[in-house]
């Protein structure tokens, strides 16, 4: 058993009332109902950045519709998910801020993330460049009132006019800045990083890449400690060695994201996320011109298998202990949450099989 503290053979955890009552090693203590977990019990992981699934995309689904996409990613590991909003057009998220507002007040999401409009057109990614733009004052608190105390995650282009006047504006209520789809130099970056933003967009993805005299966001996140950076592991977004340089570079940083839209557990086939057509083959969601990636169509739980497989190629894969800290503990920090499997958080269990795979461990009531 790994939790957010402990790292026990022969361990058991106490549950009562759907929360951890403790935490202990050797003999089960007595108990109405013991469900044995053969394998390797972690917490429930954490989602950041999700699209949706099922066909179902954050930015305009209903809330039934959001309710789905949310119990498939359940179904497979993730205890709390941030639903992330695509770039709309301004009355549109807005509309999707107001229509998911509940189910956060409601616990079926942990949060709201805006992935646009204040995005850089030359990092685009699968964003439509017509409805991207600089930030103003005006919108910034407009889309503040809408989503209110839902809104958890901001992803911007620091060096968008505004940008930096909007990272202070975000933070101050209360809500974390994170720097993304930009083509923001060294400088431009560490400006934010002293404004308040504290997390990096699906790092390499939507940026840059490093270079050894231009830095830029890549380096930035790998050498700030005030940053945690996310990072999409589906053997497409990122090669095994960029993400054995994050590891090695920012591994106590490191955050598994799905950002999945919604083609997530759905045949290949046409879809639409951000104003673009994203084409899905072979489980990969690409541009309909081909492009760039659009998303993925993975759960966190999927990453975790991933990282802990062995790497045929070569590199060491990662111990349980990795993985639990970057697909749960630290999105749990991020997200102001519990420590997970700690006394008194939620009993979110998954057991890990001997590849790695997650099993949701259901825990009579």
């Amino acid at each position: 058993m790994v939790t957010a503290e402990l790292d026990l053979v022969d361990g058991w955890i106490a549950l009562t009332d759907g929360r951890v009552a403790a935490v202990g090693t050797g003999p089960t203590p007595a108990h109405d109902h013991v469900v044995d977990a053969p394998g390797t019990v972690v917490p429930g992981f954490v989602d950041l950045h999700a699209h949706g699934a099922l066909g179902h995309d954050f930015a305009s689904c209903s809330a039934d519709e959001a309710r789905a996409a949310v119990a498939h990613h359940a179904g497979r590991g993730t205890a709390h998910l941030v639903a992330s909003i695509a770039t709309g057009t301004v009355p549109d998220t807005v509309a999707a801020l107001h229509r998911l507002a509940p189910l956060v007040a409601d616990g079926t999401l942990a949060g709201l993330h805006l992935e646009g409009p204040w995005l850089s057109p030359a990092r685009r990614g699968a964003h439509a460049a017509a409805l991207l733009h600089a930030p103003t004052t005006a919108e910034v608190d407009l889309l503040l009132d809408a989503g209110g105390t839902a809104l958890r995650v901001v992803t911007l282009a620091p060096e968008l006019p505004g940008a930096i006047d909007a990272i202070r504006r975000l933070v101050e209520a209360g809500i974390v800045a994170a720097v993304g789809h930009t083509d923001a130099d060294t400088e431009q970056v560490q400006r934010a990083v002293d404004a308040g933003a504290t997390l990096v967009t699906h790092l390499f993805n939507g940026m840059p890449p490093l270079h050894h005299r231009a830095p830029g966001p890549v380096g930035v996140a790998l050498t700030d400690s005030r940053l945690t950076v996310e990072c999409i592991i589906d053997g497409h977004h990122l090669d095994p060695v960029a993400v054995d340089l994050v590891r090695r570079a920012a591994g106590d940083r490191l955050v598994f994201v799905s950002d999945a839209m919604a083609a997530t557990g759905c045949a290949d086939g046409a879809y639409r996320i951000a104003g673009s057509d994203v084409l899905v083959a072979g489980g990969v969601a690409m541009l309909a011109d081909r492009s760039s990636l659009a998303g993925s169509t993975i759960t966190v739980g999927d990453a975790v298998t991933r990282v802990l497989a062995p790497r045929p190629e070569g590199g060491p894969a990662a111990d349980v202990r990795e993985a639990v800290a970057a697909s749960s503990v630290r999105a749990s920090a991020v997200l102001g949450l519990r420590p997970p499997l700690t006394v008194g958080a939620a009993a979110d269990l998954v057991v890990l099989g001997p590849d790695g795979r997650p099993t949701v461990l259901e825990v009579p009531a």
